[in-house]
């Protein structure tokens, strides 16, 4: 290895470090606050994921957008469909498949807790300058898109 891919290597993995270490310390802080009282921060991810979508999501399309595996999203889908928050229907372009929408239950649930997140979200931002946000969206848009298409098979 080069002397500058060594380095490369090292400060990608520098960088990727920070990137998780603020993930899971931020993390741990919006979990220390009440907004989870009545659903838990990986069912609100279900949640709010769901509500930028007018026509709902396929379990599939829905797993790409979680941080969870298939299974776990399936049984946290069946919860959510038990307490009314979300329902199943068919796809109407594929009847195989089943696509996920969120109740209006669901939606003002949503809404409810996304008010209570948002403003603590916006409190942790608050280190950054407005500017260092924009930056650090660009940044993090930039990785996400970067990322090589996953097989379908």
């Amino acid at each position: 290895m080069t002397t500058k891919t060594i380095t490369d290597v090292r400060l990608a993995n520098e960088a990727w470090e920070g990137v998780l270490t603020a993930h899971a310390t931020l993390m741990r802080r919006f979990a220390a606050t009440s907004a989870w009282d009545h659903v838990s921060m990986r069912e609100y991810d279900v949640l709010y994921t769901l509500s930028k979508c007018d026509d709902g999501q396929r379990i599939s399309d829905l797993q790409r957008r979680v941080l969870l595996s298939q299974p776990a999203l399936s049984r946290l889908v069946d919860r959510l469909v038990e307490r009314g928050l979300v329902s199943r229907c068919e796809d109407q372009e594929d009847g195989r498949a089943v696509r996920v929408n969120l109740t209006p239950e669901g939606r003002e649930m949503q809404r409810t807790i996304g008010r209570v997140h948002a403003r603590d979200v916006a409190d942790a931002m608050s280190a950054l300058s407005e500017d260092e946000q924009r930056q650090l969206a660009v940044l993090t848009a930039k990785l996400v898109d970067a990322e090589p298409a996953r097989s379908t098979s």
